[in-house]
Protein backbone atom coordinates (compact mmCIF):
# COMPACT_ATOMS: atom_id res chain seq x y z
CA UNK A 1 0.00 0.00 0.00
CA UNK A 2 1.12 3.80 -0.65
CA UNK A 3 2.13 6.20 2.06
CA UNK A 4 0.19 9.30 1.64
CA UNK A 5 2.20 11.75 3.94
CA UNK A 6 4.42 12.60 1.19
CA UNK A 7 7.59 11.20 2.43
CA UNK A 8 7.20 7.78 1.43
CA UNK A 9 7.01 5.97 5.39
CA UNK A 10 4.35 4.86 7.43
CA UNK A 11 1.78 7.26 9.67
CA UNK A 12 3.38 5.55 12.81
CA UNK A 13 4.56 7.78 16.24
CA UNK A 14 8.29 8.46 14.42
CA UNK A 15 6.56 10.09 11.21
CA UNK A 16 4.67 12.35 13.75
CA UNK A 17 7.64 13.34 16.01
CA UNK A 18 9.44 13.60 12.70
CA UNK A 19 6.78 16.53 11.71
CA UNK A 20 6.75 18.29 15.04
CA UNK A 21 10.37 19.21 14.66
CA UNK A 22 11.17 22.28 12.63
CA UNK A 23 14.38 20.91 9.99
CA UNK A 24 18.13 21.66 10.78
CA UNK A 25 18.38 24.74 8.80
CA UNK A 26 15.23 25.99 9.96
CA UNK A 27 16.92 27.81 13.09
CA UNK A 28 19.14 30.07 10.57
CA UNK A 29 16.81 30.83 8.19
CA UNK A 30 14.97 32.63 11.44
CA UNK A 31 18.20 34.15 12.59
CA UNK A 32 18.82 35.26 9.19
CA UNK A 33 15.08 36.75 8.64
CA UNK A 34 15.02 38.51 11.86
CA UNK A 35 18.77 40.37 11.01
CA UNK A 36 17.36 41.30 7.93
CA UNK A 37 13.78 42.69 9.31
CA UNK A 38 16.07 44.30 12.65
CA UNK A 39 18.47 46.19 9.79
CA UNK A 40 18.00 50.14 9.66
CA UNK A 41 16.21 51.57 6.50
CA UNK A 42 19.03 53.24 4.50
CA UNK A 43 17.77 57.10 4.36
CA UNK A 44 17.60 57.23 0.80
CA UNK A 45 14.76 54.79 0.98
CA UNK A 46 12.83 56.91 3.50
CA UNK A 47 13.15 60.05 1.14
CA UNK A 48 11.99 57.73 -1.45
CA UNK A 49 8.99 57.07 0.87
CA UNK A 50 8.30 60.33 2.14
CA UNK A 51 7.98 61.80 -1.40
CA UNK A 52 6.00 59.11 -2.31
CA UNK A 53 3.42 59.67 0.14
CA UNK A 54 3.76 63.61 -0.33
CA UNK A 55 2.39 62.88 -3.91
CA UNK A 56 -1.36 63.73 -4.42
CA UNK A 57 -3.05 60.15 -5.58
CA UNK A 58 -3.42 58.84 -9.26
CA UNK A 59 -6.78 58.96 -11.27
CA UNK A 60 -7.84 56.16 -13.55
CA UNK A 61 -8.17 56.89 -16.82
CA UNK A 62 -12.52 56.82 -16.33
CA UNK A 63 -11.67 59.15 -13.09
CA UNK A 64 -12.00 62.92 -13.88
CA UNK A 65 -13.83 63.22 -17.18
Amino acid sequence: MASTDGHGGNHGAGDQNARRRPPEWADGLKQLYDSVVEEALPDSFKDLIDRLDAMPPARGRDHGK
